[in-house]
């Protein structure tokens, strides 16, 4: 049985809440605030969060951080009232895997909850092999781990996808549609922002420990690929 961590700071929503997904099948485990909800998953890390990103204490985007960087591959649904576009934006570009508006449909929540989880079920992904080789670049994406020169890198789940994708055909150009498809998966409120946004954050954290070279190239008018240059360096290198 799956287990689902809900947190929100009204005991009402939790209760309607836990009591569809319960009907759904699932086992659940809930929490009125963000220090709450943190000790609990800390102890015995959730199949998915279901997140309210208004709480007392430790705030909902503190808390998101803070899972993310304890499993960066857990899914999270972002739950909040607030109604406005950026706020929706938001949750995506920092990794959510969905988001929900109040007020909302119980029952629509759980189906999101299904659908997400079969997303991150599917770990070896579509296209086949689950280690996938480009230069410096090893990519497991069965386990979602990276490693860049030898170095461990955390990524959460939608940068990891964009990586991947372009990794596994290096020689691709992909424009950002392409990559909304394989990143998002025809998630709700996703534009071409969202995927600028995650080339961005993919470039940063991989320039960290290389500054001088860039890992995406941007082809002007069409969209995103690897830099092949990677193998070359690698090779020159002899990694």
């Amino acid at each position: 049985m799956q287990r689902i961590l809900l947190i929100d700071d009204e005991q009402h929503i939790l209760d309607v809440v836990e009591y569809i997904l319960k009907e759904n099948g699932f086992e659940t485990i809930t929490a009125l605030d963000g220090d709450t909800a943190l000790e609990l998953y800390r102890k015995d890390i959730p199949d998915l969060v279901v997140l309210d990103l208004n709480l007392p204490g430790l705030s909902g985007l503190e808390l998101f951080r803070e899972m993310k960087s304890l499993a960066p591959a857990l899914p999270i649904i972002m739950l909040t009232s607030r109604s406005d576009e950026i706020d929706r934006i938001l949750g995506l570009e920092i990794g959510a895997d969905d988001y929900v508006t109040k007020p909302f449909s119980p029952r629509e929540l759980a189906a999101r909850v299904r659908a997400v989880l079969r997303r991150s079920g599917n770990r070896t992904q579509p296209d086949g092999e689950t280690i996938i080789r480009h230069g410096p670049l090893v990519i497991d994406s069965k386990s979602y781990i990276l490693t860049y020169f030898g170095e461990r890198i955390l990524l959460p789940r939608q940068e990891f996808r964009l990586l991947a994708a372009l990794a596994r055909y290096p020689a691709r150009v992909f424009t950002r549609e392409n990559l909304m498809d394989r990143i998002y998966e025809g998630m709700s409120f996703v534009t071409d922002r969202s995927i600028d946004a995650c080339v961005k954050r993919v470039r940063a954290k991989l320039k960290e420990s290389h500054p001088d070279l860039d890992p995406i190239r941007t082809v002007y008018g069409i969209g995103y690929k690897l830099n092949q240059e990677l193998v070359l360096l690698d090779q020159k290198n002899g990694l």
